[in-house]
């Protein structure tokens, strides 16, 4: 269907309006009239034919009426139109030269010490390997007197300590030790003392950081007045050995009760 034809539709669907009451009320005066059917009784035969004829010629019309609306009011788009092709938006670039400024991370700021009252803590005093010192030596205590000393003979591999003990008085009670520390390598070669050997118990073992020399007098045996000598023999780590932490101690009993002497080992004099 062309434009021109449309057109034509849709101005007659326009100026077309059906009086459906005038239609209904010509319709029912043909009818209702008696003088009408005895003037048309001849004709009686081709009345409904006629009657039918129009309506649907009636029919006819407003079909073809609310057909053009409807084709009005829908117009297919015709063959020939051209639709201009919409220009594109124009895309916007970000210039190179903007860019996002860099994200700074603030750097924890350190926090204070806290501030505590009080005296202020001691200081400490990183620990020594060394073995504790001997007491105070005591050289003499009541008919006692002691002097240790390191053997003139000792050398860089060997070490003696020798111990002198003086009494005034007969002891009938007495045990004499002598500490070597363990300076390295410290191991027992000996001993040996001026008293007879039969009247004393003698030990050596490793004990506390130290070779331990002990001599102890057996019951009923009595070391008499004068002076006496014991000496612990033992090798040691190649150099000059250090004596510093090396000590003895003597336990007596006499007549005048318990006495005690202790004391440390120099050179001899």
């Amino acid at each position: 269907m062309n434009e021109h034809i449309a057109r034509q539709l849709r101005e007659a669907a326009e100026g077309h309006q059906p009086d459906r009451a005038r239609m209904l009320a010509r319709v029912q005066r043909g009818a209702a009239g008696p003088a009408a059917r005895h003037r048309a009784r001849s004709g009686l035969r081709s009345w409904p034919k006629a009657a039918l004829a129009g309506l649907a010629a009636a029919g006819i019309l407003a079909t073809g009426a609310f057909a053009a609306a409807g084709i009005a009011r829908t117009q297919p788009p015709s063959d020939t139109t051209t639709t201009a092709p919409s220009a594109p938006s124009p895309t916007v670039t970000p210039s190179p030269s903007v860019t996002a400024p860099p994200t700074v991370t603030p750097s924890p700021t350190p926090s204070a010490p806290p501030v505590t009252s009080g005296p202020a803590p001691a200081a400490t005093t990183p620990p020594t390997a060394r073995p504790t010192p001997p007491a105070s030596p005591r050289a003499q205590n009541g008919p006692l007197w002691s002097e240790g000393s390191i053997d003139a003979h000792s050398t860089v591999y060997w070490g003696q300590n020798n111990l002198i003990l003086r009494t005034t008085q007969p002891l009938t009670s007495l045990t004499v030790e002598l500490r070597i520390a363990q300076t390295g390598d410290v191991r027992d070669t000996g001993n040996w003392r001026t008293l007879p050997s039969d009247d004393f118990t003698v030990t050596v073992q490793e004990s506390g950081g130290a070779l331990v020399y002990r001599w102890v007098l057996k019951p009923g045996r009595t070391v008499p007045v004068g002076q006496h000598e014991f000496a612990g023999q033992f090798n040691h780590a190649t150099g000059v050995r250090s004596a510093a932490n090396d000590s003895y101690r003597v336990d007596t009993q006499s007549v005048g009760g318990p006495a005690s002497v202790w004391g440390g080992f120099g050179p001899a004099g």
